[in-house]
């Protein structure tokens, strides 16, 4: 798991929570601040899942090369 995997995993998570505390306070602005986090935490998760396949398809490509 990559950086961006556990900030995006965190971001998702905080934004859930202040989701939720919007709810019960009774305040649009932070169900709305909420929402944000996690979308921006499912867009940074899904940055990570995509750095990984490219690490592991550049690694399986060192890996084939001749002489390796």
């Amino acid at each position: 798991m990559n950086k961006n995997q556990v900030h995006g995993i965190a971001k998702d998570i905080v934004g859930k929570v202040q989701e939720e505390a919007g709810k019960i306070i009774g305040s649009d602005s932070q169900q709305a601040k909420g929402l944000h986090k996690q979308v921006s935490g499912k867009l940074e998760e899904k940055l990570g899942d995509a750095k990984a396949v490219v690490k592991d398809a550049k690694d399986a490509v060192k890996d084939a090369a001749p002489g390796h």
